[in-house]
């Protein structure tokens, strides 16, 4: 893709993941990188892998995503390194399991501190730079805002549900600026947002294969690179009269009952 060729790319949760694997697609197409999460030693690895691939150029900035201030850091800096921002991909996001009668206040506010309040105000804080650049913004939602899939994810449903509808309200607002603003909705993977609420690589393993038996196309997980794909396609100016769409990335799963 030519077309991002020396953009700049802004990258939430880019230290594993969908987050670290979407910013080093970017990088082999010459962009320029500004990646930013918590995990401040990881975040380097993407940092020497992404420069290793051919970015143009990364920056790297290490906060917390439930901190107005931060936030407001973020774009400050993107912004004093590159000038611009033609791409907001919010990706960063947690995933818990806590049933009903012991979740907690704690818990809710991390579900929407992270996967709601971060990327709504992150993008405010975008709006500025992308409305010159006619720029576009990817947001990271789950099956699970629209399909019951856990009994004990109740929380993390109702944030990603969320997510849909302020990627649908929000197109409308930005699109007299020139905005496009997307969702990619994937299904179950294995990555690290998933693992670290299961006990063992065995819990895993029999969570992987459980799901892979609901997903009518191929009988087969999402992989990462399938949500990679997705993100790039929204961003690109093949899409450029797609905006306020779920692009649900689960091999149709979300249509079945299962």
């Amino acid at each position: 893709m030519v077309e991002f060729s020396s953009k700049v790319v802004l990258v939430t949760g880019a230290a594993s993941g969908v987050g670290a694997g979407t910013a080093k697609t970017f990088a082999k197409h010459g962009t320029r990188l500004c990646l930013v999460d918590r995990d401040e030693e990881n975040l380097a690895k993407t940092e020497t892998e992404c420069e290793n691939v051919g970015a143009e150029k990364v920056l790297t900035i290490v906060a917390d995503l439930t901190k107005y201030e931060d936030l407001k850091r973020v774009i400050q800096k993107t912004i004093e390194e590159f000038t611009e921002l033609d791409v907001l991909l919010n990706i960063a996001g947690i995933c818990f399991k806590a049933p009903m009668e012991i979740v907690s206040f704690k818990d809710f506010d991390a579900a929407y501190n992270i996967n709601v309040r971060a990327p709504l105000f992150l993008t405010q804080l975008a709006i500025p730079y992308l409305e010159k650049t006619k720029g576009s913004i990817v947001n990271i939602s789950s099956i699970a805002s629209k399909k019951y899939t856990e009994a004990s994810q109740m929380i993390y449903s109702m944030s990603k549900s969320s997510v849909d509808h302020f990627t649908k309200i929000a197109a409308l607002e930005l699109a007299k600026k020139g905005i496009r603003i997307n969702a990619v909705n994937p299904a179950f993977m294995k990555t690290n947002l998933f693992q670290r609420w299961l006990k063992s690589d065995e819990e895993v393993e029999e969570l992987v294969q459980e799901r892979a038996k609901l997903v009518p196309l191929g009988r087969k997980n999402v992989k990462v690179h399938d949500v990679i794909d997705a993100i790039m396609f929204l961003a690109s100016d093949r899409a450029k009269m797609i905006t306020g769409t779920c692009l649900f990335v689960d091999g149709a799963r979300h249509l079945t009952g299962m």
